[in-house]
């Protein structure tokens, strides 16, 4: 197994979009958008890789003023 592979938090959609308060159609529309990457397992089966969806985060300035 690579080592990146090793180090990959994978998740089911629906969970994902409960970890971070989004509605699952968000987490879909990520992977179509090509900002995360989705991995299919067997014919139906989809995870996301919850790094991945850290990485989007991005904190707001002081103010509330984005960047």
């Amino acid at each position: 197994m690579p080592a990146n592979r090793a180090k990959q938090r994978l998740s089911s959609i629906q969970d994902a979009a409960e970890e971070y308060g989004v509605h699952h159609q968000t987490i879909r529309r990520y992977i179509s958008a090509g900002r995360i990457t989705g991995y299919r397992f067997g014919p139906r089966m989809i995870r996301v890789d919850l790094d991945e969806l850290d990485a989007l985060l991005r904190p707001l300035a002081a103010g509330g003023a984005s960047q």
